[in-house]
């Protein structure tokens, strides 16, 4: 089974997009043959900073390989070191019919959140598609908010191998459990975009105090909180704690005579916990950044030798060749 999956470099990589997309991932290397970009390309339709784009995307394969990415399990690579992935994404845009772009909610909401209307933003399920179908992908982890994605996917594939005859393998949706439910520190979906996330790995001092930030109800320490599974600290204390841990959390605010604050000093020290390993691995990643940069090379040399041949076989398919 051949896994896919890719992550934006539009920012330091943070605890959503650890626990929505780069766990699970890591998680799946041992289950298939992994192949994992860092979406440079799509990147651009949102990010304008050149130098910005290049610190995030090392950022995001340093922090990969810290919290337990294995080059010798999966691919890692650049999306822009392998060029088919846009010469793929223009031959299936002359199959792509205007009204399944224009019925994609992603744009629609991007749009809503103050992104510019450019092509890009409005191809970009056609690229994705072609960042898919490019690996001849057998499954693909997503979360449901992204089920849509991997349906253009399947239409595309679908339009272009009845025009010119079976090319593409049609991928399956992989769904990730709790993924795109990560709540940020305003209780909305963790986004960049809304700046309310915390980082995988930011300083000490600054994610205290970004963490004791979370607003919280008016209710006294003293008060019960029956809701308390609802509170937006005990949610990311579940994803960053065991069980037995979690629901001690839970009760103590239920009974009452726990204060919000040192809730979220709780929280704290739970994050700084969970990433502590991970974090000695990256001040060593930090200090060997040749061998970063050479896990890339290698990944992109492997994904291209399979981007190629599924390349050509498109080409051939549509009389390109």
């Amino acid at each position: 089974m051949r896994i896919l999956s890719g992550i934006q470099p539009t920012g330091m990589p943070h605890i959503g997009n650890y626990f929505g997309m780069m766990k699970p991932s890591i998680e799946l290397q041992d289950q298939g043959e992994a192949f994992y970009f860092i979406a440079d390309y799509h990147s651009m339709t949102s990010l304008y900073d050149a130098q910005s784009r290049r610190e995030y995307t090392q950022q995001v394969a340093i922090d990969f390989l810290a919290c337990g990415l294995d080059p010798k399990k999966a691919v890692l690579f650049k999306q822009s070191d392998v060029p088919e992935h846009v010469e793929l994404s223009w031959i299936l845009s002359t199959v792509c019919p205007m009204g399944l772009l224009e019925r994609c909610t992603s744009y629609k909401d991007k749009i809503a959140k103050g992104l510019s209307a450019n092509h890009g933003l409005f191809a970009y399920p056609v690229l994705m598609a072609a960042d898919i179908l490019i690996y001849d992908a057998d499954s693909v982890p997503v979360g449901r908010d992204q089920k849509q994605h991997v349906e253009v996917t399947r239409d595309l594939a679908g339009k272009f191998n009845q025009t010119y005859g079976e090319t593409f393998r049609m991928p399956e949706p992989r769904f990730r459990e709790g993924a795109g439910t990560v709540p940020g520190l305003d209780g909305q979906k963790m986004s960049k975009s809304y700046n309310n996330t915390v980082e995988i790995f930011g300083e000490e001092k600054p994610t205290r105090k970004r963490l004791m930030s979370i607003v919280m109800d008016s209710r006294t320490p003293d008060e019960p909180k029956p809701d308390a599974e609802e509170n937006r600290a005990i949610q990311l204390i579940k994803l960053l704690a065991d069980e037995a841990t979690y629901r001690e959390e839970v009760e103590k605010l239920k009974a009452g005579g726990y204060g919000y604050g040192d809730l979220k000093k709780r929280l704290f020290e739970l994050y700084w916990e969970y990433f502590r390993e991970a974090r000695e691995r990256r001040s060593e990643l930090m200090n060997n950044l040749d061998y970063v940069d050479t896990v890339l090379a290698e990944g992109a040399e492997k994904a291209r030798s399979i981007a190629r041949e599924v390349n050509q076989r498109a080409r051939k398919a549509c009389g390109l060749e």
